[in-house]
């Protein structure tokens, strides 16, 4: 399975194909939605989310409620389109050096001016348009699908914020998946911690009097995968390499972890591993969740629990200096329509970028061309190592 998406940030469209999925998989417009509309919501978040109201048309791959085995295409309309035709439009003008809103000054932290050298565009707004985090939608899209998936075969996942401005949640550790859910989506930050969730408020409240922006740490947690997912023998095949991929490709993030992550670095090795308990009804399992659900590339069984490292948004309205490549003189960079703090919603987004490489993985290992047959094959699968 795998997936392309296409369109720019304010052009008419956002498109998603999916390729590999399996058919007679039950999927209807709601399923995608309601991940579209999630990743909208999140204190802090800017004037776009009250313009955009994000929906999904499924325009090939599916029939009368279930999938076909063909390529899926998900269209995501950009509402705000009607204002930046004359910008945006695909139809050629007499003079792009007359196009309004030409962009000549690269931001700091931003694709613009790297992308400029490598495709020799003398307007940044070529660039600065499909590097956008607009772009995350569509990846959203593509890992409501994959969640669908999950969800049919009994794999569970929730993303929520750890930490935004170094204020940390704390004490959630013994909440179940379905309570994370559920506290997580009921917070304007999408944490686990009432109390730190009001200082993470307070700290957006104040960034964004003062023009600046905050980064964050967000969690994600993915219960029921079975043992032995992934390999260990290739690096191209090991489950958590591609999640670590998947997760630092998002816009802004600029590490990962699971388990203990960096934290392992000042344990000793008895303070890290996993020791291996056996009994009749579980089979084999782990005492503790250190690793996070990965062992030599594969998942152990346990939860997997992956974080990521969201950067500050480099959009700021007090901007950082920078010199325009026309005239080559120094100006403060130009200010886009921005977020004070996206970390809320880049959990939505990491959450489904973590669905779909779980997805991926397990059909990738089973047969899937017909979703009962693939269903089948993962079940008979999990008793095997159970009575292994």
């Amino acid at each position: 399975m795998r997936y392309l998406t296409a369109g720019e940030s304010h052009g008419k469209q956002l498109t998603t194909i999916i390729e590999g999925v399996p058919s007679h998989l039950p999927l209807v417009n709601d399923d995608i939605n309601q991940s579209l509309l999630r990743r909208q919501k999140g204190y802090g978040r800017g004037r776009r989310m009250q313009i955009e109201k994000d929906l999904v048309e499924i325009t090939s791959g599916v029939r009368h409620g279930y999938t076909l085995g063909s390529p899926i295409t998900l269209v995501v309309k950009n509402d705000d389109f009607k204002h930046w035709k004359n910008i945006m439009g695909e139809s050629p003008v007499d003079d792009p050096e007359e196009v309004k809103r030409k962009i000549t000054r690269p931001r700091p932290g931003h694709a613009d001016l790297n992308g400029a050298l490598k495709y020799r565009h003398r307007d940044m707004r070529n660039v600065l348009e499909r590097s956008s985090a607009r772009e995350t939608a569509a990846r959203v899209a593509a890992g409501a699908v994959a969640k669908k998936i999950l969800s049919l075969v009994g794999v569970d996942v929730v993303g929520y914020v750890k930490e935004i401005a170094g204020i940390q949640a704390k004490g959630y550790e013994h909440l179940t998946l379905e309570e994370r859910k559920h506290i997580s989506e009921n917070s304007p930050v999408r944490t686990l911690d009432d109390e730190a969730g009001k200082r993470m408020m307070a700290a957006i409240d104040l960034a964004k009097k003062e023009g600046d922006s905050l980064g964050g740490i967000v969690e994600v947690v993915a219960a029921g995968m079975p043992p032995g997912i992934g390999s260990h023998v290739h690096y191209d095949r090991k489950l958590d390499a591609k999640i670590a991929g998947s997760v630092v490709s998002i816009n802004a993030f600029k590490g990962v972890e699971f388990g203990l992550g960096f934290e392992a670095a000042r344990r000793n090795g008895s303070e890290v591993h996993d020791e291996i308990l056996w009994n009749e009804e579980k089979g084999f399992y782990r005492k503790t969740n250190r690793l996070g659900g990965f062992e030599g590339g594969m998942t152990t069984g346990m939860p997997i629990v992956v974080k990521g490292v969201m950067k500050p948004i480099p959009t700021l309205y007090k901007p950082l200096q920078s010199v325009d490549i026309d005239t080559k003189k120094t100006f403060e960079a130009s200010i886009e329509r921005s977020d004070a703090c996206a970390v809320p919603a880049a959990a939505v987004v990491m959450e489904h970028v973590v669905a779909f490489e779980l997805a991926k993985a397990l059909l990738d290992q089973f047969p899937h061309d017909y979703f009962p047959s693939f269903q089948k094959a993962l079940n008979d699968y999990r008793e095997e190592v159970r009575c292994f």
